[in-house]
């Protein structure tokens, strides 16, 4: 079965998950997870997004976070491509790092940020890598630790995440303290792991009650939250696929955009294919990739293929583009 499309909606609530591939290592040891967090947060605040959970284990990363207006992969696209390029020049190996593409549900916050929040942060109790809520209170590679002030990660929004337990800091510390260790009993809680309708549910007993009463919900596996919100998502999602339908339709394609673009600009579309960076070159090269994006949902390494350069560049070009529209 084909995967589905990730649903990066910009300003929702995601839980991301990345794992080496064959469950191996991605970080070897401190200098690694250092140079990732570093990464990670120089991404976080370009994007303007905001972190609420994050964990660094041996072979796989856990990060809820609000997106930006750009969405998650200007968060993540970024980060893992310039991390495994990192980590393989630095122990010397080849190949891929990352198993498949990052895991990304999208996730109702009203219902599951704090049950989230607590997930991620309890994984290294769970994994043994340490054995009590103090030696979690001083993990450096958890955003428990900043939440309770042992640690300082200026990219981590630490204010909300108090803020849902209390407007005094040093209590809503203690709050959040006792909401952890009561956490600890619950164990794994594979529900908080993916979408779908047994997860949103509450589980298969809640979905069997539901049948008998003749109730119906919709249900996604790229969504963590009830049937309204994902019904609102799919919605959401829906609007934005039929605006590219309607463009295609109407027989627009990338090389009519390239052409219309050229000529207003008076750029050539050999120099423009030619990887030329003349500044007009380049203007005209971010304002087709952000088109293509938009108005027909192409990806960056398909409007590479049309343009002559590289995906990164693609990505940079928009990035351009968005920050030049921001000011």
């Amino acid at each position: 079965m084909p995967r589905q499309a990730r649903l990066d909606i910009p300003g929702a609530l995601h839980h991301v998950m990345v794992r080496g591939i064959n469950k191996s290592a991605i970080f070897k040891d401190d200098q690694d997870k250092t140079r990732f967090l570093r990464r990670l947060g120089e991404n976080i605040t370009e994007a303007r997004a905001s972190v609420y959970a994050w964990v660094l284990m041996d072979n796989h990363v856990h990060i809820l976070f609000k997106s930006g207006v750009k969405g998650i992969s200007a968060v993540m696209r970024k980060l893992l491509t310039w991390y495994a390029q990192y980590f393989n020049r630095r122990h010397g190996r080849t190949g891929h790092l990352f198993e498949n593409r990052y895991k990304s549900i999208l996730c109702e916050e009203e219902n599951y940020l704090l049950a989230l929040m607590r997930y991620i942060h309890l994984n290294p109790l769970r994994a043994k890598v340490i054995n009590t809520i103090g030696e979690l209170d001083h993990y450096f590679w958890s955003g428990h630790s900043t939440i309770m002030g042992y640690s300082k990660k200026d990219w981590m929004d630490t204010a909300y995440v108090l803020l849902q337990f209390g407007r005094r800091k040093k209590a809503a510390q203690a709050a959040y303290r006792r909401f952890m260790e009561e956490g600890i009993a619950l164990g794994k809680r594979p529900g908080l792991t993916g979408g779908g309708l047994i997860r949103s549910q509450g589980g298969w007993s809640q979905v069997v009650a539901m049948r008998r009463r003749g109730q119906k919900t919709e249900a996604d596996e790229r969504i963590l939250g009830s049937g309204d919100f994902v019904t609102a998502i799919l919605k959401e999602a829906e609007d934005r696929q039929l605006r590219q339908l309607k463009f295609r339709r109407a027989g627009k394609g990338i090389e009519e955009i390239i052409a219309k673009e050229c000529r207003k600009r008076e750029v050539s579309i050999p120099e423009l294919k030619g990887g030329s960076r003349r500044q007009r070159v380049s203007q005209t090269r971010a304002v087709i990739a952000f088109r293509g994006r938009e108005e027909l949902g192409l990806n960056a390494a398909e409007m590479a293929r049309h343009l002559g350069v590289n995906t990164s560049s693609i990505t940079r070009a928009i990035d351009r583009l968005k920050k030049q529209g921001d000011n």
